[in-house]
């Protein structure tokens, strides 16, 4: 276009000196017309030049995807390989940028004939390095898929190591996880109805009973909206909150909607229950606000619902906001909202109200300094009264005995910090005293943590017993400074080999499983597999043995994502008022009841 452009400048000075005015006329449409179908060509050209590129390198990274590339990479590359630094063989950060997929896959498969072949990089690596790579032609299909895709997302997060941090470690955790001797004995409770024709087909995301004076209730909650009662295993709607709230929004992959709830301990006589929901970006004044020259996805909103006859089968009454924040990203919002279920009548934790809040995303986003101290609500547990009246809003209590009450320089809600998404909390109802908090890595490590008072559980400098470094490569961690302090690790963690997003479980004190009682079973998230460890065996300042377990459904051996049929299965724990420990899984709306737990070693 530019040459066309100045063509025009030149001429259109003075036309008349070259033309007459009917000459010029027909010369000027006649130029603009093969000026324009000349740079239409080009820009063509140009556009289909780009997508052909973008076509010929483009790499899947889904998380599964990468979590498979992870495996194959650990198991055939990283002794030579990493993406900080030359080893055995070169540093791959920015390989996939400097290079075609094509080049990289007829390298993986055969490096030899590349270099035999005249191909001038591949002569460059021999020569510098003085040895052939060996040939991976048995890594084919979706597997070379998987490893290429793992190598892209990492070197390209390499790419963005601003401080150019060494030591990078790809393998957290390399021994892996042993499998247990036990496997858990599952029936199928109940499908919730589909809020969706395509999966997730119910955004199922919490299972919680509600005791009363006449018997126990059981609730289950849909993302999209609704909460269910469970009576003789159907689900009955019991609120709609797209009903209620006229702002109230989900995004299906984002965790958004209603994200939890609990009722108060004295719900037989108050009727009030609590919410999480989220609402669109700048709806209503924030109680914790970000400020406007930041960017903010959405607000996650806490509702306290007042129900009119608290015995009623569905929601009828009325409802009081409590607290309000803004959000830099879609992820990482309002988590758990439970009271503790241990609390009697009297206790100074009687009717209070814990909520985990993740970071929002703002770490990754450039504003870190919104979640890495304790004057800010973002990646937090917090512990309010909602009874009270003594916060900033005047719409909730701060207990008195909150470690940075009426500390000027810190949150008053908060009761620990330092969470990148602190997606469960449960509690051991075995004597111990423990508060299990799930909280969900980046792309290394996944944690359950023992909520202390106070505690500064790390992110983001810290991913599990790692350093976390938001100006390196924010896809992998770090070993520990020589002077670390100051942080409180978690009591079990594992790596993105065995899994990507840790699904907080509980600790089973149940009547009806005896192989399974004192063990905290927890699992993965996407790919559903099932964990547990040991309840005497979680101790401050040490790493809890984890194993896997086994599942059998009606008499056969099987695994979660084998029943769903879905690659990702998105499981989530239950527990009833009995104890008994549920799962569900959001992919196909099943909810199961753990009926029974064996060794393998007894079916031989």
């Amino acid at each position: 276009m530019k040459p066309c452009k100045e063509f025009f400048q030149f001429i259109f000075q003075d036309p008349m000196l070259y033309f007459d005015k009917k000459t010029f006329s027909a010369l000027a449409v006649t130029l603009f017309i093969l000026c324009f179908t000349a740079c239409n060509t080009n820009d063509k050209k140009e556009k289909e030049q780009k997508a052909a590129a973008e076509q010929m390198n483009n790499y899947d990274t889904a998380e599964l995807t990468i979590q498979r590339g992870m495996v194959l990479f650990n198991q055939h590359c990283a002794s030579c390989h990493n993406f900080n630094e030359n080893v055995i063989g070169p540093n791959l950060a920015g390989v996939t940028s400097n290079v075609s997929k094509d080049w990289l896959v007829k390298f993986i498969e055969n490096p030899k004939n590349s270099i035999e072949s005249g191909d001038q990089r591949a002569m460059e690596l021999y020569a510098k390095y003085k040895t052939y790579m060996p040939s991976f032609d048995a890594i084919k299909g979706n597997d070379l898929e998987d490893l290429l895709g793992f190598i892209h997302k990492f070197s390209e997060g390499e790419k963005k190591n601003k401080n150019k941090r060494p030591g990078g470690i790809l393998n957290p955790i390399p021994v892996k996880i042993p499998d247990s001797d036990l496997t858990l004995v599952i029936e199928e409770f109940l499908t919730v109805p589909p809020s969706s024709e395509s999966p997730p087909k119910a955004r199922i995301n919490k299972l919680s009973p509600l005791k009363t004076e006449h018997g126990e209730r059981l609730f289950i909650a849909d993302l999209r909206g609704k909460l269910y009662e469970i009576v003789a295993s159907e689900a009955r709607t019991f609120m709609d909150l797209k009903v209620e709230l006229d702002d109230f929004i989900d995004n299906p992959g984002w965790g958004t909607g209603l994200g939890s709830f609990d009722f108060h301990p004295e719900f037989d006589t108050n009727g009030l229950l609590y919410t999480t929901h989220t609402e669109p970006s700048r709806t209503k004044m924030a109680d914790f606000a970000i400020h406007d020259s930041i960017p903010t996805k959405l607000q996650w909103v806490v509702t306290e619902w007042k129900i009119n006859e608290p015995s009623d089968p569905k929601f009828s009454g009325t409802k009081r906001e409590i607290l309000r924040a803004d959000m830099v990203g879609s992820a990482h919002g309002f988590q758990e909202l439970t009271f503790n279920p241990l609390a009697k009548k009297g206790d100074s934790e009687y009717g209070l109200l814990y909520l985990g809040i993740g970071d929002g995303s703002a770490a990754l986003a450039g504003y870190s300094f919104l979640c890495d101290n304790p004057s800010k609500i973002w990646g937090s547990v917090i512990r309010i009264d909602p009874l009270g009246k003594t916060s900033a809003n005047g719409k909730y209590g701060i207990p008195m005995d909150n470690p940075f009450a009426n500390d000027p320089d810190k949150l008053d809600e908060i009761w620990s910090y330092g969470f990148r998404n602190a997606h469960r909390i449960s509690w051991d109802k075995s004597g111990s005293g423990n508060i299990f908090v799930s909280n969900i890595g980046q792309h290394s490590l996944e944690e359950v943590n023992l909520l202390k008072k106070g505690a500064n559980y790390g992110w983001p400098h810290r991913e599990g017993t790692f350093l976390f470094d938001t100006d390196a490569n924010t896809e992998i961690v770090y070993p520990l400074p020589e002077d670390d302090s100051g942080y409180t690790y978690p009591v079990i963690q594992f790596d993105h080999d065995e899994g990507n997003a840790v699904s907080g479980g509980f600790a089973y004190i149940g009547s009806k499983i005896p192989l399974l009682k004192n063990k905290y079973v927890f699992g993965d998230i996407p790919r559903g597999t099932l964990f547990y460890s040991e309840v005497s065996e979680i101790i401050e300042g040490k790493q809890a043995p984890i194993y896997k377990i086994g599942l059998e459904l009606n008499g056969k051996s099987t695994s979660l994502s084998g029943i769903s049929e879905e690659e990702r299965v998105d499981l989530r724990f239950g527990m009833d008022g009995s104890n008994e420990l549920y799962m569900f899984t959001k992919s196909n709306g099943k909810v199961y009841k753990v009926i029974g737990c064996k060794r393998n070693s007894d079916s031989s």
